[in-house]
């Protein structure tokens, strides 16, 4: 299944597969069963936290979706799902700890939640975000500034697959100045989202704003990809920077 998989992918400027123990955790994935577009079933949990283990990490940060309109998933009923994990992992004896918190997609509602609710973020207190790959919110960069104000340290995941910023690179660099950490997707240096965001996302880590980096872990087409992406340089590049995956 990887091969035909991996086949689809970019194989140029490779170098020996990379082992991600160094980076320690992965901060970006949707592994807690049924609640979003990730895992199913526990069963396909352990498998892809099997595949995030051998390739080297020992801790994940997942990060199920809250969206308004779509995914009304609480912070209730995300760590009853993690609990149920957890026990799988205790049953399968693999080693990795895993916690939870959430991808906020930037709406209405977010703002409501921002002001009126406590929110679930990663390590001291990082904020993972996302925003529509169609239309940019034209207020994003105050609820990022009220976020701040809050006390929370807004993150803005995979910012190398919005197009809408292609063409105005001066949009990351003001995301960055702001104190914003931007987080590539891994896959996206394997080509998994098109050549466009692997020239954006080549872009930003030469650009030195790339903050922090996640798995975006659904399901098994991206578990292949990640086969391919310890092969590629700009891996080796973006992991010789600081990177807030260490800090967790």
């Amino acid at each position: 299944m990887f091969k035909s998989i991996l086949n689809k992918f970019s194989k140029s400027q490779e170098v020996e597969p990379i082992n991600l123990a160094g980076l320690n955790a992965d901060m970006h994935s949707h592994l807690i069963p049924g609640i979003d577009d990730g895992a199913k079933t526990v069963e396909d949990s352990i498998e892809l936290i099997r595949i995030l283990h051998g390739l080297g990490y020992s801790k994940l940060v997942t990060t199920p979706h809250i969206m308004s309109d779509y995914f009304r998933n609480t912070p209730e009923n995300i760590n009853e799902g993690l609990a149920l994990v957890r026990a799988a992992l205790k049953t399968e004896n693999i080693p990795v700890e895993i916690s939870a918190a959430a991808e906020y997609y930037i709406d209405d509602g977010f703002i409501r939640k921002l002001e009126e609710e406590p929110l679930l973020t990663i390590g001291d207190n990082y904020l993972l975000t996302e925003v529509s790959y169609i239309n940019p919110p034209d207020n994003v960069e105050q609820v990022f500034f009220r976020a701040m104000v809050l006390g929370y340290k807004p993150i803005l995941a995979h910012p190398e697959r919005y197009p809408f910023w292609y063409r105005t690179p001066e949009q990351y660099t003001r995301f960055y100045e702001m104190g914003v950490t931007l987080q590539l997707n891994m896959n996206s240096l394997a080509g998994y989202y098109g050549p466009d965001a692997k020239k954006i996302g080549e872009k930003l880590i030469d650009m030195g704003i790339i903050g922090a980096l996640g798995t975006d872990m659904h399901h098994m087409k991206h578990a292949a990809a990640m086969q391919q992406v310890v092969k590629e340089k700009y891996l080796q590049k973006i992991l010789d920077m600081p990177l807030l995956n260490r800090e967790l």
